[in-house]
């Protein structure tokens, strides 16, 4: 008999698209409907505080992850949440002449969060169910590359559309079409992957109730049983809160007036310097952060990650400081910063694939750390748009300096698999602002 990956024929005919559907709607939620929300005038902490908190279903997923480990095949839910996905930014589209699209807004991006954060866990699922290793290793790098081509297409190419039709239609009528343009292209996808994902698995049914709950509990309990899993988590949570700052409040800054303080980009310059440039110098660095941390390996690593990481978000401060209007010198500082950023986050993705997901349920551990490191995101970046308006643009970009080095002193007491020990394989997708 056929194998699964068999009889939907080479992992190249399905895993491309199916971690560019997985990006997408994690870049609507993270930083288009930022910059939509900026567009049509809402504060800036108005805008951070809703933007992190449409990003939650990311750090709950661990409360209906092994629900879908027990039903159906993967291969269905995938399917569905894309449906459901495209769908809601459909209705999205349609909402926006209406009165009361800000709410509705939130409620149907709400709704696309809860899919695509379901997505993520499936999809991952499906990824190692069907893939054996040699296979997992041989496309990861195509696993990370498309979920970045997401990024390309969504902060960069989207963004830049975004700004050509603002220049010719009314702001909400351009983006109309933009999450419409979203919507039918994850519909669409969700119609391939129809046809040509494999199922990821036998089908599922699980209809004892009991039986869900004994298996609930026991991925609970084997996750807290592991070593020192309350140190390592607490420093996953530690090691991204600067950025998780900086992600909600660098592009506002960027977009805000000048006469506010900000540099006054235009929303096609924005999409093509921050979405464009600044994600290729992002992916430049997880590339190269892979093969600097296998050289090193994790242990000796970590602290060196933390610091490249971090000590980059100067950019902003000079930024913030000299307002240049250069753009190749804006573009060049950026690219600095999210290199940075790309470099050191290979970091926490290996920690969460080395030290905590290896177990009886590794989808599920390492969603649940996954999650832990989004809340990592979601918790300081609510608070960010709040601290910028009392500190200003200057000394918030100081302050996310400062907020670096909890998790820099923690690294020295991490404890990690002994300094030679082969790393795994290069990380999967790199979620440039939190997830999976």
């Amino acid at each position: 008999m056929l194998s699964d990956n068999q009889q939907s024929g080479s992992p190249a005919r399905w895993v491309p698209t199916l971690y560019f559907a997985e990006g997408l709607p994690f870049y609507t939620v993270s930083l288009m409907a930022l910059i939509f929300y900026q567009r049509i005038g809402v504060s800036n902490e108005v805008i951070v505080l809703t933007t992190s908190l449409l990003a939650i279903p990311w750090s709950l997923k661990p409360l209906w992850s092994p629900f879908l480990e027990m039903y159906k095949t993967r291969k269905f839910f995938v399917v569905c949440f894309e449906f459901i996905a495209g769908l809601s930014l459909g209705l999205l589209a349609l909402c926006l002449p209406l009165p009361g699209y800000f709410r509705y807004s939130i409620a149907l991006l709400s709704i696309m969060g809860f899919c695509s954060s379901s997505h993520d866990i499936v999809a991952d699922g499906l990824y190692i169910a069907s893939l054996n290793a040699k296979q997992q290793s041989a496309y990861a790098g195509w696993q990370g590359g498309f979920f970045n081509v997401a990024r390309f297409f969504s902060q960069g190419g989207l963004i830049i559309l975004a700004g050509f039709l603002e220049a010719r239609l009314p702001i909400l009528r351009a983006w109309m079409i933009i999450f419409g343009s979203l919507g039918l292209i994850l519909v669409l996808l969700g119609l391939c992957h129809a046809r040509v994902l494999p199922t990821g698995g036998e089908d599922r049914r699980s209809g004892d109730l009991t039986e869900i709950a004994r298996t609930y509990w026991d991925v609970v309990v084997r996750f807290f049983q592991k070593p020192n899993i309350i140190l390592l988590l607490t420093f996953i949570f530690l090691y991204r809160a600067g950025e998780g700052q900086l992600v909600k409040i660098g592009p506002l800054f960027l977009k805000a007036a000048r006469q506010d303080h900000g540099l006054g980009l235009s929303t096609a310059q924005f999409g093509t310097i921050y979405g464009t440039l600044g994600t290729a110098a992002f992916i430049a660095g997880t590339v190269l952060g892979g093969y600097f941390t296998s050289w090193l390996g994790l242990k000796r690593a970590i602290i060196p990650l933390i610091i490249i990481m971090n000590l980059p978000n100067a950019a902003y401060v000079y930024l913030s400081t000299a307002l240049p209007a250069n753009s190749a010198l804006i573009a060049t500082t950026l690219g600095v910063e999210m290199f940075g950023y790309g470099f050191g986050f290979v970091g926490v993705i290996l920690l969460m694939m080395q030290e905590i997901a290896p177990g009886k349920y590794q989808a599920a551990h390492y969603a649940f750390a996954n999650s832990l490191m989004n809340l990592g995101l979601i918790i300081p970046g609510a608070a960010s748009g709040y601290i910028q308006k009392w500190i200003g643009y200057q000394k918030f970009f100081v302050w996310v300096l400062i907020a670096a080095v909890p998790a820099l002193m923690m690294a020295r007491f991490i404890p990690i698999g002994g300094a030679d020990a082969e790393p795994q394989a290069t990380p999967p997708k790199a979620f440039a602002e939190g997830e999976t």
